[in-house]
């Protein structure tokens, strides 16, 4: 078939290898109906045999079925393969250096719509089950397509946000439908969140050296069910029930959502598989096809850039194809409205193994007719040669702003650290400004700010309240001799390690918090967050807790003394503020002095009211400035707000900026509120051009700008 027939059956116009392959017509793989019978087709192109065997819940074996080939596709039609049915793939292939066949073992359907565990955790023996198709009731569903300049997104562990919440049944704890109840739907929606990106969901197991210690990976990126929901985080009852029901479980999650006008994200794990490496139990691709599927060097070994042992091959059009029907499948079926790649880098790099933004799936994925509407978003590095490579994404992708992140950690916590040593602050007010207009020296024009996801936290690393809390990791309970996780935290504890009851030193914790969601939440950009920071939420030093499936590092617990319900009135005050002003959520960069719709135009003030030199923005002695956002809107009239920064702990007089056309400004939020009810009262008067006023440090404050008309 030829390129221009690819696109007259709707593939993209991309879909071309990067081997010069001639493009080539794929059926239907896996198991789909074909002349009323159930049809398994499986893709191997050095295969030398492939049997279907189906099995026993006790493993023996009932039918062995041998799959004819056409080609590089292998398929078998039988009557045997009903709904229910266990079944595993049998392959046998070439010995040599390229391949890793083993006809001994049995491997899973890459596109089985279920998979489950016949042996126990220490020993697993993963199989296959044929799953029926059912119609689903999605009632008057309706995506919310939420723009994404108005987006606000929720990180969040499906089962670690419910699994301690008492507000939810007991048995729908960690569960899909937990996160479906009201209670947790309206804690969002009360917050404001447009948004939640889940966690992997797709079928995951633990590695080898997990099992052998006892542990298991709670994160989930270790994914050998590419089709299949996580069996687990379904309720005993529709476990019980079986594969459709686990389903319908979720189809009714991600509706219960959707009405609620709340958008379902999901963390993808396509970079690797659960095959590992050398030392692993392979289940997938190493057996079906290992040298079309993974890396590899000249002399066949893995060429893993993901730190996981292997790394999936992207080069080949067979593989990009498998990515893009797991994508179209989670986006028809369950209704998914986008997707955050992890180790995106990795799906970009070429047949030499090097990233180019120009590879042909990143361009596939958003310019497929299934995913067009889809929130498409990169963790846009890996750990090979060439890793880091934030803002290179193309046109179409939002990738995750690392820069983002340490720019504001730098300012508003690590630089406090460096003057309580010397007296002096290391970070100046310059990349702080940077970050909070969009990142435009990241991220280029025709992107423009919503290409950056702008984060504080995520699930891997510190939360929000041990970044205040800790100066290092506490991580010897990941059983890793404290190896794991990054040293590069640009933490602070604020005088002491952990938990105090210091009331100075907590107060100050508390204070960065709500500097840091406030920047965080008046920054052009899509803003994230990470759930439980919300509440303050603690994993007790622990910045890697991926195989902590339990109540003290992985799980929110839900039990609010004062402050963090303070915490979370401060969230839902700093969200409705972004909602309210569309400044605040640019589209376009505007690097003009007019005043401009759909972008904004950012004019800076030091302490004094006066226009900043350029020796300002570079000095570390310089940290109180003051910005008015402007941006024209649709109906012709002005949305202003004024931003004031000040970034030492001495009190230091402030002037407010004088501009022509202001008239005064009224005070939305000030971080050195302890309460917000505070801010309600002293936002009862209006601020006028000039007012001078003292500012307790470190802090920030909003106001909206009142114009003389």
């Amino acid at each position: 078939m030829t390129l221009g027939s690819l696109r007259s059956v709707g593939w993209p116009a991309f879909y071309q290898d990067v081997n010069a392959m001639d493009a080539i017509d794929i059926p239907a793989l896996g198991i789909s109906l074909f002349n009323g019978k159930p049809t398994l087709r499986v893709f191997s192109a050095n295969a030398t045999a492939v049997s279907v065997v189906l099995l026993s819940e006790q493993r023996t074996v009932l039918h062995e079925l041998p799959l004819a080939r056409t080609g590089d596709i292998w398929e078998v039609t039988s009557s045997v393969l009903v709904p229910g049915s266990y079944y595993a793939l049998r392959v046998d292939g070439p010995r040599d250096f390229q391949h890793s066949f083993d006809p001994k073992r049995l491997y899973l359907d890459p596109y089985a719509r279920h998979v489950e565990n016949l042996g126990d955790n220490l020993h697993p023996f993963w199989v296959a089950r044929v799953v029926r198709r059912e119609e689903f009731d999605w009632g008057e569903h309706k995506h919310p397509h939420t723009p994404l300049r108005d987006t606000v997104i929720y990180e969040a562990h499906l089962k670690g946000l419910t699994k301690l919440a008492h507000f939810v049944p007991e048995e729908l704890r960690g569960t899909y439908a937990g996160l479906a109840h009201p209670n947790v739907v309206a804690h969002l929606t009360n917050l404001g969140i447009t948004a939640v990106e889940l966690l992997p969901i797709q079928a995951f197991t633990s590695e080898k050296h997990l099992r052998g210690d006892e542990l298991t990976n709670y994160w989930g990126y270790n994914t050998l069910g590419f089709f299949a929901p996580h069996a687990e985080y379904a309720t005993e009852a529709a476990r019980r029930e079986g594969p459709e029901a686990i389903a319908r479980e979720l189809k009714s999650t991600v509706r219960a959502l959707h009405e609620a006008g709340i958008e379902v994200l999901l963390d993808v794990v396509y970079n690797h598989t659960a095959d590992e490496g050398i030392e692993g139990d392979p289940v997938l691709f190493r057996g079906i096809d290992e040298a079309t599927y993974y890396r590899q060097d000249p002399g066949g070994n893995l060429v893993d850039v993901t730190g996981c042992g292997n790394s999936v091959d992207t080069s080949n059009i067979y593989v990009r194809r498998f990515v893009l029907d797991s994508l179209r499948y989670w986006t028809e079926e369950f209704g998914i409205d986008g997707f955050r790649f992890d180790l995106a880098v990795t799906l970009g790099r070429d047949t030499g193994h090097a990233f180019t933004p120009h590879h042909p799936l990143l361009h596939e994925i958003v310019h497929d007719p299934a995913l067009r509407e889809s929130k498409i978003i990169a963790e846009p590095w890996d750990v090979g040669v060439g890793g880091w490579q934030t803002g290179r994404f193309p046109q179409g992708w939002s990738e995750w702003n690392d820069e983002y992140r340490d720019r504001l950690r730098r300012f508003w916590v690590e630089s406090f650290a460096h003057a309580r040593v010397t007296g002096q602050h290391r970070e100046a007010i310059g990349k702080l400004a940077t970050a909070i207009a969009g990142s435009s020296s990241r991220f280029s024009d025709d992107r423009g700010p919503l290409a950056s996801v702008n984060f504080v936290t995520a699930h891997d690393g510190f939360t929000l309240r041990d970044l205040v809390s800790y100066n290092v990791k506490h991580n010897l309970m990941n059983h890793e001799l404290g190896r794991d996780g990054t040293d590069n935290n640009h933490s602070y504890n604020f005088g002491v390690e952990g938990e105090t009851e210091d009331a100075r030193i907590l107060e100050f914790r508390r204070l960065t918090v709500r500097n840091l969601i406030g920047t965080l939440l008046i920054s052009a950009g899509v803003p994230m967050l990470t759930a439980g920071d919300e509440l303050s939420r603690t994993q007790h030093g622990n910045n890697n807790p991926y195989n902590q499936d339990n109540g003290e590092f992985g799980w929110i617990d839900w039990r609010l003394d004062e402050a963090q319900e303070q915490t979370i009135l401060h969230t839902r005050r700093l969200i409705e503020i972004r909602r309210n002003h569309p400044v605040l959520r640019p589209e376009y960069y505007n690097h003009t002095t007019e005043t401009l719709e759909d972008s904004t135009r950012f004019t800076w003030f030091d302490a004094f009211g006066r226009h900043m030199a350029d020796w300002q923005w570079t000095t570390p002695a310089s940290r109180s400035v003051q910005f008015i956002a402007s941006a024209l809107l649709s109906d012709g009239r002005t949305d202003q707000v004024l931003v004031i920064i000040h970034g030492v702990t001495d009190p230091a007089p402030f002037r407010l900026p004088q501009v022509d056309g202001v008239a005064g400004y009224r005070l939305l939020w000030d971080s050195a509120a302890y309460r917000v009810s505070e801010i309600d009262t002293d936002a009862m008067s209006v601020a006028s051009p000039q007012q001078r006023m003292r500012l307790v440090g470190p802090s920030m404050r909003i106001y909206s700008v009142l114009d003389e008309h």
